[in-house]
């Protein structure tokens, strides 16, 4: 299985179509906290719809926490938009982990530098600051999901 790792997620109905994406794309969740919302919330319940049932997610109460149980290795990629390489171009294995930040704010500095060589991006023209969380997910996951050969699972 492949992780998703929302790392302090701000808004509902990204987290809420993103967990519907891992139903689909057979992910696990990782919510890192703080969430700027709560996790039982109508609008996130809407955008994941009746999907968030089968949903396998897991709440952190923060990165370290989450590191503790999932050491860093080379299967954690971290996505940016101040990455140089593309995402298409990262060695995704199963049981791989894809980071994630804050809608307003994006993955904290220091670990864009600390692990600079595992950074990926989502290529876009130069005028665009980002696209959609969700979109970003749906990506770079049925990436990760092509290069594993998983869907042959589903």
């Amino acid at each position: 299985m492949i992780n998703i790792v929302l790392v302090e997620p701000r808004i509902p109905q990204n987290t809420g179509n993103i967990g519907r994406l891992c139903v689909a794309g057979n992910a696990r969740l990782h919510l890192i906290h703080p969430l700027g919302f709560c996790i039982d919330e109508k609008a996130l319940k809407r955008a994941g719809m009746d999907y968030w049932k089968n949903l396998e997610v897991y709440e952190w109460q923060n990165l370290q926490d989450f590191w503790s149980h999932h050491p860093i290795n080379h299967q954690h990629f971290f996505l940016s938009t101040k990455a140089n390489k593309n995402y298409y171009d990262a060695p995704f294995q199963n049981e791989c982990f894809l980071y994630f930040g804050r809608e307003d704010a994006g993955l904290n500095t220091e670990i864009l530098q600390k692990y600079s060589k595992q950074v990926y991006k989502i290529p876009m023209q130069k005028n665009i600051r980002s696209i959609n969380l969700a979109t970003s997910v749906g990506a770079v996951l049925y990436e990760a999901i092509r290069q594993t050969e998983l869907y042959k699972n589903f």
